[in-house]
């Protein structure tokens, strides 16, 4: 009597492991969310230069091609000829020669006196340590429209020597100008500056002033050279910022032919007729500076503003 075998049975595959109850929903791939961070930069680097391409096609353009077929309609021929005009009509060699009267001296007088507060702020403790450095913060915070009244009033009042000011006084007056704008954005570069210094470890002032390093020598030659990426990166801003400021100068100063280059764009301007093309062409000029203050100094503004992003 033989016994017979019977095949085994074939075993199902196990079925995968269910995600437990209330277990979120596994996230998208790395590539996709790459994608999909990267399509919406682009969309938003899009609307962000729209305006500035569209300054650019209505500049290329002829005034009389736009009064007749619109700003949105194809253009019917492209030159440069609205550059040139705005260059010559508006004078804006001298006027950017003002720009630079201003800018420059202001730059470099808000980054000397923010770097003395902020060296005194951070390296020193004193009982209105935090106090004082509120005090010139809060400075930003004002509105330049509520100070205009009193400091008009003061500016009428400050006498200066003749070869400061042919006006004998504050107003009316390069100096006026750059005062203010130094009075003005020292809160912000010190508030950036001390939270910088304090990054820097106090062994390295101790360790000099044991040397025999006096204070001021501690701030020149130790302090401000570790201080070189957070200067780039204020500079690059407050250069822009006071070059495009328009208020001050149309404020305090009476003279046409003293004020920047942003304030010459009104010249291009008729009584009973404005060409847009025009100044649209004008203020892209204007720009230019900004641009290659940037472009010169792109490499350290961007590693002042990444300080301190990771360890």
């Amino acid at each position: 009597m033989t016994a017979t075998a019977t095949p085994p049975t074939a075993t199902p595959p196990a079925a995968p492991p269910r995600a437990p109850h209330g277990t979120p929903p596994a996230k998208p791939s790395r590539p996709r969310r790459q994608t999909g961070r990267h399509l919406f930069l682009a969309g938003v680097s899009l609307l962000w230069l729209v305006p500035l391409l569209w300054a650019m096609y209505t500049s290329l353009r002829p005034y009389e091609d736009t009064a007749k077929n619109g700003y949105l309609s194809w253009p019917s021929a492209l030159s440069p000829e609205n550059f040139t005009d705005a260059w010559a009509q508006s004078g804006l060699a001298h006027f950017f020669w003002n720009s630079v009267l201003v800018t420059v001296p202001a730059v470099l007088g808000t980054l000397f006196f923010s770097a003395a507060v902020a060296f005194y702020v951070s390296r020193f403790d004193f009982r209105w340590n935090i106090a004082l450095l509120m005090l010139f913060t809060a400075g930003n915070l004002l509105p330049a429209q509520v100070l205009i009244t009193p400091l008009y009033r003061l500016y009428l009042q400050w006498n200066l020597p003749g070869w400061m000011s042919d006006s004998y006084l504050l107003y009316n007056s390069y100096w006026g100008v750059i005062v203010i704008h130094i009075a003005y954005q020292c809160g912000f570069c010190t508030f950036v500056l001390s939270n910088y210094m304090k990054t820097i470890p106090k062994e390295i002032t101790e360790a000099a002033l044991v040397d025999g390093a006096p204070v001021w020598r501690q701030f020149f030659q130790i302090v401000l050279p570790l201080c070189r990426p957070a200067f780039a990166a204020l500079a690059t801003l407050e250069s822009i910022w006071i070059y495009n400021d328009f208020f001050w100068p149309l404020v305090l100063i009476e003279t046409g032919d003293k004020r920047p280059v942003t304030s010459a764009l009104a010249s291009l301007e008729g009584q009973y007729f404005t060409n847009p093309n025009l100044i649209a062409a004008g203020a892209l000029l204007t720009a230019i500076p900004t641009l290659i203050v940037y472009f010169a100094l792109q490499r350290q503004f961007i590693s002042g503003l990444t300080i301190g992003a990771g360890k």
